[in-house]
Formats: C-alpha cells, structure tokens, sequence
C-alpha cells in the first residue's frame, strides 16, 4: 500500500471552495436586495382632472411692499424678556350708602318681674378678721384690720370712720356707708388687704 502525500491539497476540494465564493458574490451583487432605498421620482405627472382640483392658495404679495413698523430703541433689551404691566384699571367712584336701620322687635309676652332696687355694693378697704364674744358691756365685737392697724366695735358702731356695723353674725357681719347707703355682708375669710 502507498502512502498518501501530505503537502498536496486535493483538487475536488479548490473547485467546491471557489463555487461557494462564486455564489456568495453573485448573490451580493444582485440588483433587487439594495440597502439603500430609491428617491422618489419629483417630476411625476399629474393627471389633468388631479391637478383641477387641487385649490390654489392665496398670496397676497401687496403685504410684501408695506413698510414694517418702526421699532423703538430705547424699549427694546435683547437679553432680557419682559412683557409691559397691563394699563391700571378705571377709576370707580363709589358712593357711601348709610347702614339700613334695624328697629328692635317688640319683647312679646309680660314685662319681666323687677325686683325692688338693690344698694350699691360698698368698697372696703379693710377686712374681717375675728369676733370677740363676752366683753363686759359690750356683748359681741368684730375685730377688722387694714393691713397697718386693728380696728374694733360692736353692731350700731362706726369703723374707719366711713362704714356702720350694722350686724355682727357668727361668720360674717353687715357692714353699709355711714349715710347708709350700700350694704355689704362680709365673711370672716374676709378680704385680699387692699394696701400693703
């Protein structure tokens, strides 16, 4: 047997590799597969029934020879937008009309019952303090205080000279103006000094 030689291609295998080249440049070059599309034809013929009832715009040329309105120079900033404020609005003078008067509603039904008047409330600048009971001739006696001194007396008797004792009780007494208006029940608790 002899052996095959090594160096030498076969020639059946140049004839297959040059078919399949031929073929991939034939189909390569073939005029239906092109990557870039055809223009468009721009001179194409319209029919005469198309080309009628196409409408046909209006150009008005005379615009073209009008002057151009004239700008001002010293309104205009290229680099900086502005729009102008809208112009104030019209003045409207207004008339003060009075308020309607609202006359008050009848009270429907009896007048309210009206007690009879009531004193004043006195102001006193002192206050209760305690009660004295058994002092001989003299029976009870309320002890008042101003916040500086301590003032005594019994039912009848005038304090400070400005206020009447009228009543001594066990926890309050009646106190009222020398001229007898304004009548006051104070409790023994008594009241904040009104000087300290």
């Amino acid at each position: 047997m002899a052996a095959p030689q090594v160096g030498r291609p076969r020639p059946w295998l140049l004839v297959a590799l040059g078919v399949v080249v031929a073929l991939y440049a034939a189909v390569w070059m073939m005029p239906g597969k092109s990557a870039v599309p055809a223009a468009p034809q721009s001179n194409r013929r319209v029919p005469a029934t198309a080309a009628a009832q196409t409408p046909v715009p209006d150009v008005k040329l005379e615009a073209l020879t009008q002057p151009r309105p004239a700008t001002v120079g010293s309104q205009r900033n290229p680099f900086r937008f502005y729009v102008p404020p809208p112009p104030p609005p019209p003045k409207v003078e207004m008339t003060l009309k009075p308020p309607p008067r609202i006359e008050p509603e009848e009270p429907v039904g009896p007048p309210p019952e009206v007690g009879p008047p009531q004193p004043p409330k006195i102001s006193l600048t002192m206050k209760y303090i305690g009660l004295m009971e058994g002092v001989p001739g003299r029976g009870k006696v309320a002890a008042f205080s101003d916040c500086r001194s301590t003032m005594r007396g019994s039912e009848g008797d005038i304090i400070d000279g400005r206020y009447r004792l009228v009543r001594i009780g066990v926890e309050s007494v009646v106190m009222e103006y020398v001229d007898g208006r304004g009548r006051e029940t104070i409790r023994q608790s008594g009241q904040d000094c009104v000087t300290k």
